[in-house]
């Protein structure tokens, strides 16, 4: 579940809005989106995937996680550590050039 939006690393992009399917972020009238529906929030981490600036803590657990420390999250590493680990940078999928699973397309048996 979506737990932290950091006001002193995010950019104000929006892309945790527009990225997240079941709308739980508003835009905040700072520029900062704000955590409006956190109990609709899938888990699914579709916003920290597309944070450029590691702004964000999705937990992964679907109940909501008491005493989420900011600073305690970056000293540990864990703020965009699910987007560093699935090799996205800077909103962008990177690596993926090496998965070759798309070539099972290739003889033309199977159709995406």
């Amino acid at each position: 579940m979506i737990e932290l939006v950091s006001s002193e690393r995010c950019i104000g992009c929006d892309l945790c809005v527009k990225a997240c399917p079941d709308n739980v972020f508003d835009s905040g009238p700072d520029g900062i989106p704000v955590i409006a529906r956190q109990g609709d929030c899938q888990t699914c981490f579709l916003c920290e995937l597309f944070c450029p600036v590691d702004a964000l803590y999705v937990s992964p657990f679907s109940e909501r996680v008491e005493g989420v420390s900011e600073a305690d999250l970056a000293a540990r590493g864990l703020l965009g550590s699910f987007r560093a680990e699935m090799g996205w940078k800077n909103a962008k999928p990177r690596g993926t050039h090496k998965d070759l699973s798309y070539r099972m397309f290739e003889s033309g048996a199977i159709t995406p």
